[in-house]
């Protein structure tokens, strides 16, 4: 018998139709724009499909050496900073989702008012300064590596965890931190993957430390670097780029391939840690 079609399900596939459209269509542009000629762009003929197509515009891009620099400073950064930030926030999560711990409700709120207030600007670089880390890799590692929402969420999933596997575990002879390692850590891949990915994501595109914190260029990441281009066009050191006369539309094409060359990375990691999503998520926020 023929299942028969809602409105629902009409509007619904309507609804995720338009916002498919509204999501991919600006990076197909982008690809279009970046991939013609200047010409092309000039006179408004570029709207899905390149025209004229030419690749010069990634040459001046991968063969820039602030691009590269920047690739590297920024890889590092997201791969030490995530990893920095699901250990600490693992192990509080874990530590906060045991009612017997020492001040366990203090402690929780005081977390949980950080989520809707903050010191501000200027005396969070009063304090990152006082220790001594401006200008330094580990400014853009721990002043901001801990978010307290991740922290609520993955302590939510530790609660949630049945009680029966740390009685087993204190039976065969683990103490606290074995049972955090051994028992909950490879229980936990959903919601590590999924947080994993949105520490790693922010920290790809934190260009606002980099601005307050740093002041050496060798430490500067991508997004300041592909800021710099997007605001004003700058390719070379003197902050100038010439190609023929159409020097407005070859700024335009490049901007969007800067933008492409700094984007792909992290569009192309997503895909392999989807499969975690509704389930890291859904446990993390719903559980307990």
């Amino acid at each position: 018998m023929k299942k028969k079609v809602s409105v629902f399900d009409v509007v619904n596939v309507l609804l995720m139709a338009f916002l498919f459209v509204v999501t991919v269509y600006p990076f197909v542009y982008m690809i279009a724009v970046s991939l013609s000629d200047s010409v092309s762009v000039m006179k408004g003929n570029v709207f899905l499909w390149p025209k004229g197509f030419n690749v010069d515009m990634y040459k001046i891009v991968l063969t820039d050496p602030r691009i590269w620099s920047g690739y590297r400073n920024t890889v590092l950064y997201t791969l030490t900073g995530t990893a920095v930030s699901l250990l600490l926030t693992a192990m509080a999560a874990y530590a906060l989702s045991k009612p017997r711990m020492m001040l366990h409700k203090p402690i929780t709120v005081l977390i949980v008012i950080t989520m809707f207030f903050s010191g501000g600007m200027i005396p969070t670089f009063l304090v990152v300064k006082s220790y001594g880390l401006v200008d330094t890799f580990w400014s853009m590692i721990i002043p901001g590596a801990i978010s307290a929402w991740y922290l609520i969420m993955m302590r939510t999933f530790f609660a949630g965890l049945p009680q029966e596997l740390e009685e087993a575990g204190k039976m065969d002879g683990l103490n606290d931190i074995g049972i955090f390692i051994r028992i909950a850590l490879p229980l936990s891949k959903a919601v590590l993957a999924t947080i994993g990915l949105f520490y790693a994501v922010g920290i790809w595109n934190n260009f606002y430390s980099a601005l307050i914190y740093l002041r050496n260029p060798d430490l500067v990441p991508l997004q300041v670097i592909l800021r710099n281009i997007v605001l004003a066009g700058q390719t070379n050191m003197d902050g100038t780029f010439t190609l023929g006369k159409d020097q407005k539309i070859v700024e335009e094409s490049l901007k969007y391939a800067t933008i492409l060359v700094g984007t792909l990375p992290i569009l192309v990691t997503y895909p392999f840690l989807q499969k975690y999503f509704i389930k890291g998520v859904t446990v993390g926020s719903l559980k307990g």
